[in-house]
């Protein structure tokens, strides 16, 4: 029998909504938002008059990542987001069980190019709870030089 667990989630869509940047009760940033993911592949009930399909995902952020989504994204940005799928339950104001899933976020990227969205990079939070890290595409890019074509290549 074997022992592998694995729960990771990796999602490229646009936010159906603008986020909404909130706080719990002892301050913690937290932000939900609905992400639109085509399918990749179409039914074939379905015909190209009706268009793609897409599946609408919950998704949940904390903390510094949170505050990155809200400050950079709006609906209809792209974003991509990795992360894990977890479930919880709980009893509403009528006493029935309600059931959610979602993708817990830890990293969030840029999607959009430059052109299209305020700045660049992504954000992922360090593992142990350091201070976060920004990294910008532009800035870790490095300097190449343009090289003629060379004819003479065998490939």
């Amino acid at each position: 029998m074997s022992s592998l667990n694995l729960n990771k989630v990796v999602l490229c869509g646009r936010l159906t909504a603008d986020p909404e940047l909130k706080q719990t009760q002892s301050g913690i940033a937290v932000v939900t938002f609905t992400l639109a993911v085509n399918r990749r592949f179409q039914s074939r009930t379905n015909d190209a008059a009706q268009g793609a399909q897409a599946d609408f995902i919950s998704v949940v952020a904390w903390r510094q990542t949170a505050e990155f989504i809200s400050k950079y994204f709006k609906k209809g940005s792209a974003l991509c987001v990795t992360g894990s799928i977890q479930t919880r339950t709980w009893q509403d104001q009528q006493g029935n069980k309600r059931y959610a899933t979602e993708v817990v976020v830890d990293e969030a990227m840029f999607v959009d190019s430059r052109n299209d969205s305020p700045a660049q990079g992504s954000y992922t939070p360090d593992a142990y709870g350091s201070a976060p890290s920004f990294s910008s595409p532009a800035a870790a890019a490095p300097n190449f030089e343009e090289l003629k074509a060379d004819d003479d290549l065998p490939f």
